[in-house]
């Protein structure tokens, strides 16, 4: 066996970083510290004026308060979106942190002023709120008035509502910022050399077996000396969520974020039950890449691999104009926009040292655009990670005219513009690629996507699950016990097509997402199938389908997800749905099959 030694490569990405001066020039602009008190002086005011009254007010009154309110949040929002975005490129750095805590301090605190308002909106009777929102008057913020009113049942007195909203700064979001700043601080040791840990879990996608085996070891290596603390500070927020939800009368841990998802129990239980019961879609799926693999039975850390014998790296210009081009083929106003993002450096894309590992895009950056954050490792999974964030991005800058409270979408459609240009993209990547192995490859690496996007996430699902409901009934979880659930769960899932490794047993740990979003990891799934099912339309009808998918966007969160589905003539509500791209995924593997038993697997193992 010849042992291949990592390094580290050029990317070409290693000087896009991006550029903040839209919002601000840095953090002694002086505009920062006049838009803070602009926030601070119009809530008080705001609180003065409206406080005790609001229920008495009559459409043009009302339409006038939100209004208001709106502009408001938008400095505010703008402001710790500035702060986040310099954070997360250097965590270490102790003045973008303490910029980003005041932030955070001056939020809640305007929170506080202002929580009187969706009390106060909450407490109007049912035949009064509907009178008002009836009035044409209030139509461009009827949604968001009506999507208030959903919380009712769980909201408590107006001095309990500020107690929990003040403590929330040094509690909850507190711990949630030192869980990311552990995870940002991870190094892994690797062949001698220390690499980051995004870099490391990139190599689980190099074609060299043994480089994957040691990547796996370096990255739980790199787990082990924070896991006390880490899982301390799961613990602290699991008993936080639940002392929440007890306070709010939410009858169980999922309930408070299907509620902001504007989603039914029953119906992400349909989507969850739908998942699960095709776990052997990825079952069969990692049985047969162990046969391209030329080997008996995948490891854990085998998922990822490629299937080809050479893995070639993309630059960052090559990864750019394939996503752009795939989005121009798509629509040349969609091309032109992404293109923007390159031009015009609103992307940071190297990995370095301290930087918070993952993706994300900022979508709600007000009166600007958004900004995409990469760590990019010119790797296959990087382009279409690129492609994904970038999708965010057309969404947040088409449904910026939305304003504020209408442009920001419940996270089970957040996802659609994500997945859908991921999909483009591959396309694009597939149709360029002539020779057959190279095009299984590409099939393996999708079908990779699709089981970690769709069953890896449910099965995330089902540990949270479990960790929720073992923490509110025995008590703070050893990390032994957190890792006895993620096996659990991740059995479930991969059956005995994978091997569990010890070592993979402690990786829940570096998953932010259950620390910072609870629930958040189902919206995936939802995304992916709902994005998928939009997507196979347009593979079958083409052009027709492109203006109502635009239309979509651009609604942003101004309707329920039900009303936005079916713009593009989809029923969230029917389990159909799900089971069609369930069978979309199926098939995607059966095209796989038969290319593989076309060429032969010998052509394809490393």
């Amino acid at each position: 066996m010849t042992t291949t030694t990592a390094t580290t490569s050029d990317t070409g990405a290693e000087d896009v970083a991006w550029e903040l001066s839209d919002i601000y020039d840095g953090p002694d602009d002086a505009r920062l510290e006049a838009d803070l008190e602009d926030a601070r002086t119009s809530a008080n005011t705001f609180r003065e004026r409206y406080r005790g009254r609001l229920g008495a007010l009559d459409s043009a009154a009302l339409l006038e308060a939100v209004r208001e309110l709106e502009r408001i949040e938008g400095i505010v929002v703008r402001a710790r979106a500035y702060a986040y975005l310099r954070f997360s490129v250097d965590t270490a750095d102790p003045e973008r942190g303490a910029l980003l805590q005041r932030l955070q301090e001056l939020a809640a605190a305007l929170e506080t002023e202002l929580v009187f308002v969706r009390l106060e909106w909450a407490e109007v009777d049912d035949e009064r709120a509907a009178e008002l929102l009836a009035d044409p008057v209030l139509a461009e913020y009827r949604h968001f008035l009506e999507a208030l009113r959903r919380y009712r049942p769980h909201l408590l007195s107006e001095p309990e509502e500020r107690i929990l909203t003040e403590k929330s700064v040094s509690g909850s979001s507190s711990w949630a910022r030192l869980y990311n700043e552990l995870l940002a601080g991870l190094r892994a040791q690797l062949d001698g050399r220390e690499i980051s840990f995004e870099e490391a879990l990139a190599y689980l996608q190099h074609p060299d077996r043994d480089l994957r085996r040691r990547a796996a070891d370096a990255v739980t290596a790199a787990l082990a000396p924070g896991m006390r603390t880490r899982s301390f500070v799961f613990n602290t927020l699991l008993l936080d969520k639940a002392t929440d939800d007890r306070l709010r009368n939410y009858p169980h841990w999922l309930a408070a974020r299907n509620l902001s998802n504007e989603t039914p129990d029953d119906a992400v239980q349909a989507l969850i039950d739908a998942v699960v019961g095709r776990y052997d879609i990825a079952q069969r799926y990692y049985r047969i890449k162990a046969r391209l693999l030329g080997i008996d039975r995948l490891a854990d850390y085998d998922r990822m691999a490629p299937v080809s014998a050479t893995s070639t790296p993309v630059r960052w210009d090559e990864a750019a104009s394939l996503v752009v081009g795939a989005y121009q083929d798509f629509s040349p106003e969609v091309g032109r926009i992404v293109s923007d993002f390159f031009e015009r450096r609103w992307i940071d894309a190297p990995v370095r040292p301290d930087k918070s590992i993952g993706a994300y895009c900022m979508t709600r950056v007000p009166g600007v655009h958004p900004y995409v954050f990469m760590n990019f490792t010119g790797d296959r999974r990087s382009v279409l990670t690129l492609a994904h964030e970038l999708g965010h991005a057309l969404h947040g800058v088409l449904a910026q005219e939305q304003g504020v409270f209408n442009s920001e979408t419940p996270l089970t459609m957040a996802e659609t513009a994500s997945v859908f240009g991921e999909a483009l993209t591959f396309k694009r990547m597939l149709a360029r690629e002539d020779d057959p192995a190279r095009r299984l490859d590409l099939l393996v690496g999708r079908l990779d996507d699709a089981v970690a996007t769709v069953f890896r996430q449910i099965a995330l699902n089902r540990f949270e699950d479990r960790v929720h409901g073992a923490r509110r009934g025995d008590g703070e979880l050893a990390a032994d016990r957190f890792s006895e659930l993620w096996a659990e769960t991740q059995r479930d899932l991969l059956g005995d097509s994978v091997e569990i490794t010890d070592g993979y047993r402690t990786w829940w740990s570096y998953v932010p997402h259950f620390v910072v979003s609870p629930g958040y990891v189902y919206a995936y799934a939802y995304g992916f199938l709902f994005s998928l099912a939009i997507f196979r339309r347009y593979e079958v009808e083409g052009e027709p389908v492109v203006a109502p998918y635009l239309e979509l966007l651009r609604a942003g969160g101004s309707a329920a997800p039900a009303e936005l589905a079916r713009i593009v003539d989809l029923d969230v509500a029917d389990r159909g749905l799900w089971e069609t791209g369930l069978e979309a995924i199926d098939e995607l593997l059966a095209e796989a099959e038969e290319l593989a038993e076309e060429i032969g697997d010998e052509a394809t193992r490393p």
